[in-house]
């Protein structure tokens, strides 16, 4: 990952807290739904083990979703995500209260998404970062778009280069 300093996105200050969106970023978008109304979606095993790290790290991991689903519960849970917020229509919104809530700024923020959902929220960190398979929109204002599809690593690429930040 190659985000350019000249811009001040990362120097000047902590990354303290990174926002993750789930479906396209944590998952590959794809929902299935069978016979009987279960849905099932997949998580990359490796995107759980860079998020876990961040924790160890002091870095704190924050889902803010569009949809409500227990899945979402279940991987967060295992993933050691504490803050998991489900059913967000304004996402920007719950980013303020949420940073509000935790006593952190915007700029101690890293937002990772895929869709117009999470523009504005994108928009208002100090790091924005997309899958490689993002909308159009979302690549435009990200700082960063990851070699990695969503669901498929991108999220772990973020992991790890925050870490190394911290270093």
């Amino acid at each position: 990952m190659n985000l350019s300093n000249s811009d001040n996105k990362v120097g000047g200050g902590q990354i303290k807290a990174l926002v993750l969106d789930v479906d396209g970023t944590l998952t590959d978008g794809r929902i299935y739904i069978g016979n009987n109304g279960e849905i099932m979606k997949a998580f990359w095993a490796h995107d759980a083990v860079g998020v876990r790290q961040l924790v160890k790290n002091g870095i704190i991991p924050i889902i803010i979703t569009g949809r409500e689903s227990n899945i979402v519960k279940i991987r967060a849970s295992e993933m050691n995500i504490e803050h998991v917020y489900m059913n967000v229509e304004d996402k920007k919104s719950k980013l303020i209260e949420v940073t509000n809530e935790l006593g952190l700024s915007l700029d101690e923020i890293a937002f990772i998404g895929d869709d117009i959902n999470d523009l504005d929220a994108m928009k208002m960190c100090r790091i924005a970062v997309c899958p490689k398979n993002a909308m159009g929109e979302v690549k435009e204002i990200s700082d960063y778009v990851s070699k990695y599809d969503g669901g498929h690593g991108a999220v772990r690429e973020l992991c790890e280069y925050l870490l190394k930040l911290e270093t």
